[in-house]
């Protein structure tokens, strides 16, 4: 297994940014290359599109409301992957009035290196985290 993470912090508090992430289908609106997500199975399961057409679906696994994160899999994506579980959380950053968020994967990759999945992996959260700070801004 292959795993990466990405973190960032944002001067909002973490609430805030829990009111615009925490939604399992929330994704459309706070990450540009997501535009479109449709929730399944009382709000368990999500199927996404990408800006050129690629369909995502994500079943959520674990979710804390209070602790501000949720685990979820991936079922089917055009990704070179399998046994992928990733977390999104948002944490509190003690003494000032902005959030820590981190996006985690594990994963096994399946006809290519570690690094080039990790790569890929690193980079959607990477971006996403930028995106989702550029939102929170305007």
């Amino acid at each position: 297994m292959a795993s990466t993470s990405a973190s960032i912090e944002i001067p909002v508090p973490a609430d805030r940014v829990w009111q615009l992430i925490g939604g399992f289908d929330s994704l459309p609106d706070w990450l540009p290359f997501i535009p479109v997500s449709e929730s399944s199975e009382g709000g368990r399961v999500r199927s996404l599109t990408s800006e050129d057409g690629g369909v995502i679906i994500e079943r959520l696994l674990t979710f804390d409301d209070r602790a501000r994160t949720y685990s979820y899999s991936i079922l089917k994506a055009p990704f070179p992957a399998t046994d992928y579980v990733a977390t999104l959380a948002v944490h509190e950053v003690p003494g000032q009035d902005a959030s820590r968020v981190e996006w985690s994967g594990v994963f096994t990759p399946v006809g290519v290196g570690d690094d080039e999945v990790v790569a890929l992996f690193h980079g959607i959260f990477s971006d996403g985290l930028a995106a989702l700070k550029q939102t929170l801004a305007a």
